[in-house]
């Protein structure tokens, strides 16, 4: 074998495995475009109301009513129009109180439910356990007739949101059930390693599991405030006869019979009740999908 032949064999297997390296990140780069391409279209497909409500919310009155996409000019000032609305701010305080008191009301009270649900064994669990489950079936226009007669004619709270805030104090099926679900997924070593050091039950609960649940009370959290926010059909129950107790989601529906045919202001009205709750899910979407996806590891 002479040198030449020698030195040859090595280059072209470095030169082989060059050209199959670059072939391999070539494909590699065709499915990350791929892929990509996919999401970034679904993407858009989903984005594309929101960009329309946005484009919308800053024509004029009168290129509102044309068919154009694109803004001739950028009026910001629609936005102002709408907050300086009279009224406006009121809804905004009512709906922040209606959703945090709400939320926060749900949270406190259903997690010591489904803390007992997961964890305790006591007689009459699975019927009680039943029982939230027929719960969480049950459509709210079942019972509104007799839970209107109660709150508005027997205790008189008719014309504020305190017949919907109140009654979340005592828990709320579904977070209850959700909670319960991620509950069973915390190993019951650490509630025995708790009692042996002398925690009792409410100890453990705040000590122990309140730290491992934060995933799943996240998403009971967001769940909540989500609801409340864009709770339509109960203040519409008991706080449509008092303008001062109505909220976003009531007073935007009033706010577009008074201007039907300024669908820029309409539009900036709808933009400035979506993006609170659009921001909240943009920084609490971690939080929120681990919550989802934990709470179904263990039935």
């Amino acid at each position: 074998m002479t040198l030449s032949s020698t030195l040859t064999k090595p280059t072209t297997r470095s030169a082989a495995g060059t050209a199959a390296a670059r072939a391999a990140r070539r494909r590699a780069l065709l499915n990350w475009v791929a892929v990509h391409s996919l999401a970034i279209a679904a993407a858009l497909f989903f984005l594309l109301p929101f960009v329309f409500v946005l484009l919308t919310s800053v024509m004029n009155d009168q290129q509102a009513l044309t068919t154009d996409y694109w803004p001739t000019s950028w009026n910001w000032g629609n936005y102002a129009k709408v907050w300086n609305t009279p009224g406006f701010l009121t809804w905004w305080r009512n709906t922040l109180v209606y959703a945090g008191a709400g939320t926060l009301l749900t949270v406190v009270s259903s997690l010591p439910v489904a803390y007992a649900l997961a964890k305790f064994r006591f007689r009459g669990r699975n019927l009680a356990l039943m029982a939230v489950i027929a719960m969480m079936m049950l459509p709210p226009q079942v019972t509104v007739i007799p839970m209107y007669l109660f709150w508005a004619k027997q205790l008189g709270l008719g014309g504020s949101l305190w017949p919907l805030i109140i009654p979340m104090a005592f828990g709320d099926a579904f977070s209850i059930f959700l909670l319960r679900q991620f509950l069973l997924t915390i190993p019951k070593e650490y509630l025995e390693a708790a009692r042996i050091d002398g925690c009792g039950d409410l100890r453990t609960l705040l000590r122990v599991v309140l730290p491992m649940a934060k995933p799943a009370i996240a998403a009971v959290a967001l769940f909540q405030f989500f609801y409340c926010w864009n709770d339509y059909f109960g203040p519409q129950i008991y706080a449509s006869n008092n303008h001062d107790a109505w909220t976003l989601s009531y007073g935007l529906e009033s706010f577009k019979a008074a201007h039907h045919t300024n669908w820029n202001l309409t539009m900036a009205a709808t933009l400035l009740v979506m993006a609170p709750v659009i921001v909240l899910f943009f920084f609490a979407q971690k939080a929120f999908i681990e919550g989802v996806t934990l709470t179904g590891v263990k039935g």
